[in-house]
């Protein structure tokens, strides 16, 4: 161990933990993993609560990268055997040759059918939205010529994507842009959309536009599908474990422990010293750890905070740097009111969806999940409840976030039974889950982000990774790969900037 180099990475979540088992397998480096909280997983943990399970956000385990699928199918493989609601309900899926049997196992991936829809009206709508004739259907005949007529003007009439409003307008329209993406957008960045960078809308909703959401579905019956080639959003399939999220970097965070690395928990990364531009310590939990290289995926407003010398232009960017906090409410039905009117056979009949997006403009809930969907070992008894989490975004210090737990309980459930989701008498049992910055925002001080990232990266052995590590709205995969790519700069000496390179799919993949 003496001779050893050390590599010290601050937080276990999907991008440190990654970190850390690239360079116990890549390199004879030493990784010290120092995690402020006491879990595992970051915001990609799984929460307990009475037996069942919550996923904080929801997380499709879904990518395009071959390096971050074959280590999530290696530390979890997928199932071989159908799930017990897929057996129940004679559900095929594609099976692994081999694989395991999630009735028999736990560390296993399941083979999950995505459904994502929209709820405006108090009906359903295709996610990504589409001129499908349920849509036509269900916006009646003035709202769709509306819609229809605001997209072709849009097609020859582009706007300067100064902002995510001309983004999404150019997209799908005016029409469309105001019923399905201006009111839900603004409740989750508490923004006017149009104070908002365009760059969110490449960063997340990337090449999709109304004609591809249209085309998408023409075409399905006739094209070969290759999952690289799909558009995030359109996906119909993923793989998921089967406890959630946090049971996969529960499984890695188990194999970095035993390939020899080390996970400090309750260790808050407080002060990061450096000299001659090199990071040469940080201290937490009261202890000092040296390292000759640092791997930060702790919030960029945080680290910046933690160091010393720092310019008055980089704090003025970082310490105004927004983020958007996030609250789950855990709700347990007998029955949801909502109905299923689908041709999918589900545990209860209940409706199939993973996520519902809520564009209802008289309630502040912006999504709702649903357990039993995600994976039946999510939910104690899948049979007989439903297993619910309504979504929340906020900002830490506001009126949501305030409100005593009881309270905001009392709230979202009245919100579930305005909107028509279920009854408050068939509500028995709930809990409240709060995350701090779990959304870097793209307004504010970020347009002039880049003087502090140029600040960053002129530290010779610090990277940073991670959704938060480059306030970057990363899915789990370009967080996983942003930390494999750092650990190939350290192995190999050279690229030492890349890791800031994976914005997205598309940007990395043609440079590679």
């Amino acid at each position: 161990m003496e001779n050893k180099k050390t590599a010290v990475i601050i937080g276990a979540g999907p991008a440190g933990l990654t970190a850390a088992y690239e360079l116990l397998t890549k390199t004879d480096i030493h990784p010290v993993i120092l995690e402020e909280s006491g879990e595992i997983g970051g915001i990609s943990r799984t929460v307990v609560y009475k037996g069942n399970r919550m996923d904080i956000g929801g997380h499709r385990f879904f990518t395009k990268d071959d390096r971050v699928d074959e280590l999530w199918r290696h530390i979890m493989p997928v199932q071989g055997a159908p799930s017990f609601d897929d057996a129940l309900l004679g559900r095929e899926k594609p099976l692994a040759p081999g694989g395991p049997d999630p009735e028999k196992t736990d560390r296993v991936m399941l083979v999950r059918t995505r459904v994502s829809r929209i709820y405006f009206l108090k009906k359903f709508f295709a996610y990504p939205i589409s001129l499908s004739w349920q849509t036509i259907r269900n916006m009646g005949f003035w709202r769709t010529l509306k819609a229809g007529c605001g997209y072709m003007w849009s097609a020859v009439f582009k706007k300067k994507e100064t902002n995510l409003r001309n983004f999404y307008i150019n997209r799908f329209g005016k029409p469309l842009y105001e019923m399905f993406f201006e009111d839900y957008t603004e409740k989750v960045w508490g923004v006017d959309p149009k104070n908002i960078s365009a760059e969110w809308g490449a960063q997340r909703v990337k090449g999709l536009s109304l004609f591809k959401a249209v085309w998408a579905k023409i075409s399905a019956p006739f094209r070969k599908k290759d999952p690289k080639k799909v558009e995030t959003s359109l996906i119909e399939q993923y793989v998921y474990p089967k406890k959630g999220p946090g049971q996969l970097w529960e499984a890695l965070a188990d194999e970095v422990r035993s390939l020899g690395g080390e996970i400090i928990m309750n260790a808050r990364v407080d002060d990061v010293r450096s000299e001659n531009g090199r990071i040469v310590s940080v201290r937490a939990g009261g202890k000092e750890y040296s390292g000759d290289y640092f791997i930060s995926s702790m919030p960029v407003k945080d680290l910046c905070d933690s160091m010393h010398g720092v310019p008055e232009e980089v704090l003025a960017v970082t310490h105004e740097l927004p983020y958007r906090d996030f609250i789950t409410v855990g709700l347990l039905c007998d029955k949801l009111k909502i109905r299923n009117t689908t041709k999918m056979k589900t545990l209860g009949d209940i409706v199939p969806d993973c996520w519902i997006y809520v564009q209802e403009r008289d309630v502040r809930l912006g999504r709702l999940q649903i357990f039993n969907n995600w994976s039946p070992y999510m939910v104690a008894d899948p049979e007989h409840t439903v297993w619910m989490g309504l979504e929340y975004f906020c900002t830490e210090g506001d009126d949501l976030w305030n409100m005593p737990d009881d309270e905001f309980i009392g709230f979202a459930k009245r919100e579930a039974a305005h909107i028509g989701v279920v009854d408050e008498a068939d509500i028995k049992d709930a809990v409240r889950v709060k995350v701090r910055k779990a959304y870097p925002s793209y307004f504010g001080t970020y347009e002039r982000f880049s003087v502090a990232r140029e600040w960053l990266q002129s530290f010779v052995n610090l990277y940073c990774v991670g959704r938060n590590g480059q306030h970057r709205y990363n899915n789990m995969d370009h967080s996983m790969l942003s930390a494999m790519v750092a650990v190939d700069s350290i192995r190999t000496g050279k690229d030492r900037l890349a890791c800031w390179d994976v914005n997205t799919e598309k940007e990395y993949h043609e440079k590679k």
